[in-house]
């Protein structure tokens, strides 16, 4: 059995290593090869490869940039079919977006303005109604309220009082709505005064509805 000298067989093997890097192109590093150690007995060589840490980190970039494309590329489609955007780049798709933001905040601002229209409306329509008729020296006095409010019909009772009118009948109805029919005398010493009496009823309803 003939042995080779070391240095011979080193370049030998550092020639064989490089063909072999270059005809596969892989994407590992291999490492140096140890010097081949001497034993008694015979020689012992170790030969090892391992993936390069830097190529590791550069997949792992690529792989992570690849995942924040198709995030991305999913958050423009998601905005395209919300806003029904017809946009192709990024900008275009995102100028969109604001745009029709913007349209969303106008149609907020009219529905608001058309709520409190509404709103309006419901009330002058619930507006309780007063109308008082002279009759001489007498009255006849309706209120007509689609709300009841408690200790509405006392309270008026007590502006007719504190107005010094002669009731000669009173009918009212205090069930859901509240409706109430006066009638005073013709023998009241004062001349009746239809629009104070009004008023003073009006203003009654208003106190009661402030604190119901």
């Amino acid at each position: 059995m003939s042995f080779v000298p070391v240095a011979e067989f080193s370049t030998r093997f550092k020639e064989t290593r490089d063909l072999w890097q270059q005809s596969f192109k892989l994407h590992y590093s291999i490492p140096l090869f140890k010097q081949p150690s001497v034993s008694s007995d015979s020689y012992r060589y170790s030969f090892c490869a391992s993936v390069s840490t830097v190529d590791i980190y550069r997949e792992r970039e690529m792989v992570s940039r690849e995942h924040k494309k198709a995030g991305l590329r999913e958050q423009l489609q998601l905005l395209r079919s919300v806003t029904h955007s017809n946009a192709v780049n990024k900008t275009s798709i995102i100028v969109d977006a604001a745009r029709y933001i913007e349209e969303l905040k106008q149609k907020v601002v009219q529905l608001n303005q058309e709520i409190a229209h509404a709103q309006s409306v419901v009330k002058q329509t619930t507006r309780p109604m007063v109308t008082v008729q002279t009759l001489g020296t007498g009255f006849l006095l309706n209120v007509i309220s689609i709300n009841n409010m408690p200790g509405l019909l006392v309270s008026v009772l007590e502006v007719f009082e504190e107005l010094g009118l002669h009731v000669l009948e009173v009918k009212a109805s205090c069930a859901d709505s509240f409706r109430l029919e006066a009638v005073g005398g013709e023998d009241q010493e004062n001349y009746v005064d239809a629009h104070i009496v009004k008023e003073a009823v009006l203003q009654v309803i208003r106190n009661c509805s402030d604190q119901d």
